[in-house]
């Protein structure tokens, strides 16, 4: 047996109730020999009459008023399956995959994601936690946080959230002895840092005032992917370290790190989020969107 056109199954009944094709057709919103047409494929499908056409409008035959009750449960279906996607729609709900580098995750969402979770309380997160780049369509990720010096073209949505200075750090017992006056003397400290692909280890440096911009190799004495490994190495006095401004913050008000070289400064991250496009976004993507746009630049500020 073959599979029914459903769509003529429609058209039938809210032709009939409309009471003409005429009426139907505005309706509808569909030309009315596009209607008529389909009708009389049905009646073809079918191998009967089911209406009688006339200057008064339609009148079912005995087997179209009893096609008509199961056509009507058809209509009635699709309007309760329509209703389903659209409280889908209406209330955020379900799962959101989300990925976000370590120190950001550790930083600055733990922050802000409870507060999150509290407003939608049918939205269930995802969060991976990752410092590698994450293919957001083959890995199922519905929303990826990023921090870059400049913001990649693709064919991904990117949503820029906040500048992320960075900044030199070094404990005080270590920056008390080794004098740091030019980026050269950089050169003179352990350094740490985290892992570049491409085996090469400098600071791509630029002076505030003059705009003169220095590049000072170094071999890492620690490297790794971890910020906090490196925080914590860098307070420990290991050695200097770039590290994100909202990580070290905290360490610097307690007297744990210091800045140096405050006339110099790194390229400036842009943190942004970045999901495969904007049309067709669950609601619990658009919401935690719309939530980190606001909420995240405040943190992300208070620790710049």
């Amino acid at each position: 047996m073959p599979i029914p056109d459903i769509a003529n199954y429609y058209l039938f009944a809210r032709t009939i109730r409309a009471g003409s094709i005429n009426a139907a057709s505005r309706e509808l919103e569909l030309p009315k020999s596009t209607i008529s047409r389909r009708l009389s494929q049905l009646e073809e499908e079918q191998g009967v009459r089911l209406m009688h056409r006339g200057r008064t409008g339609l009148k079912l035959t005995d087997v179209g008023d009893a096609f008509l009750v199961h056509c009507d449960s058809l209509v009635e279906a699709s309007e309760l399956a329509q209703q389903v996607t659209q409280r889908l729609l209406d209330k955020p709900r379900g799962r959101v995959n989300l990925s976000a580098p370590y120190a950001i995750s550790q930083s600055l969402l733990v922050q802000i994601l409870p507060e999150f979770m509290t407003l939608y309380p049918e939205v269930q997160l995802n969060l991976m936690v990752t410092n590698r780049p994450v293919g957001l369509v083959e890995e199922n990720v519905d929303l990826a946080l990023r921090v870059r010096t400049h913001i990649e073209d693709s064919s991904l949505i990117a949503r820029p959230i906040s500048q992320a200075p960075s900044t030199l750090y070094v404990a005080p017992k270590l920056a008390r002895e080794m004098i740091i006056d030019t980026p050269q003397d950089l050169q003179k400290l352990p350094n740490l840092s985290l892992h570049y692909t491409s085996g090469r280890y400098r600071y791509q440096l630029t002076h505030k005032t003059t705009g003169e911009q220095r590049s000072v190799s170094f071999q890492p004495r620690l490297i790794t992917d971890d910020m906090i490994v490196l925080r914590e190495a860098a307070i420990a006095g290991q050695g200097v370290v770039a590290l994100p401004n909202y990580l070290c913050q905290q360490a610097v008000n307690e007297g744990q790190l210091e800045a140096v070289l405050p006339s110099w400064e790194l390229a400036i991250g842009i943190m942004h989020m970045t999901y495969p496009h904007r049309r067709g976004l669950k609601p619990a993507v658009r919401v935690l969107i719309d939530f980190l746009a606001e909420k995240l630049p405040e943190v992300a500020e208070r620790s710049f």
